[in-house]
């Protein structure tokens, strides 16, 4: 089982930035990919940003040269630095995590609305 806690999320002016932050933590486990996924209301829930199994990094086509996703060394945590915002990033944002057994697990979400 792993856990997994967020914390960063906010209300924020249109063009101001945020930090998002996971960190995993558990018995055993060794992750595969992580990122972060975002869910608005009236929405699907979709990738905002995310390593990839290969170790790569996909961005969403909306939050391209605006938000970086980074890590720590032990791949444990993962970041999203959020700039430039507008109001339609407002969400509610998920850290997701997937192991290499195959499992999959969700943080509890955290609210980011950017408004003036």
């Amino acid at each position: 089982q792993v856990q997994l806690v967020e914390s960063g999320g906010g209300l924020v002016q249109p063009g101001g930035s945020l930090r998002l932050s996971c960190t995993a933590s558990g018995r055993s486990f060794s992750i595969a990919a992580m990122g972060w996924y975002r869910q608005a209301p009236g929405n699907q829930r979709e990738l905002v940003a995310r390593f990839t199994r290969d170790g790569s990094i996909n961005y969403a086509d909306s939050v391209k040269g605006r938000f970086n996703i980074s890590r720590d060394k032990a791949r444990t945590s993962v970041y999203l630095q959020m700039n430039s915002l507008k109001p339609e990033d407002t969400a509610v944002y998920y850290c997701n995590v997937v192991l290499y057994q195959g499992n999959n697990y969700w943080g509890q979400g955290t609210q980011v609305t950017v408004s003036s």
